[in-house]
């Protein structure tokens, strides 16, 4: 497995802000989560609300959560409330299955990490998550 290092978290962010820069999104906050949902780098744009770190990495973390970027987690969501509502209660809330958390997998498809993106539209939100991750030499799963 590939580490996820600082430079690496940071060459992602930059390269999931200059998507969307070129898509003219909204000020976005990214969160860059390990394997083991420690977050490695965060950074908001200027003008992006308050609560943008906790929802950029309730998207990562629910992708590492369950496994699966947050484009199924979300969809896993409406088609299992239940489950995904206990997923919630166990993890203290932390889990946003919302789309935006891309899952980070290396050459050999092991996960790495996660991408959390908040602050435009969900789908540009994965757009740019992606747009870092594929900048940073990894494979991106959005689910």
């Amino acid at each position: 497995m590939t580490a996820l290092t600082l430079d690496t978290a940071i060459n992602i962010i930059e390269a999931a802000f200059a998507k969307g820069a070129e898509l003219k999104l909204k000020p976005l906050g990214v969160s860059v989560l390990d394997a083991g949902a420690h977050l490695v780098a965060f950074q908001r744009q200027d003008g992006a609300s308050f609560l943008r770190p906790q929802m950029s990495a309730g998207k990562a973390y629910g992708a590492l959560a369950i496994g699966m970027g947050s484009r199924r987690a979300e969809a896993f969501a409406k088609e299992r409330p239940h489950l995904m509502a206990g997923v919630s209660d166990v993890s203290g809330g932390r889990v946003l299955p919302v789309v935006g958390g891309v899952l980070i997998r290396d050459k050999s498809g092991a996960i790495v990490g996660a991408v959390g993106i908040s602050g435009d539209t969900s789908d540009n939100d994965e757009a740019a998550a992606i747009a870092g991750i594929e900048a940073a030499g990894f494979t991106a799963d959005p689910g």
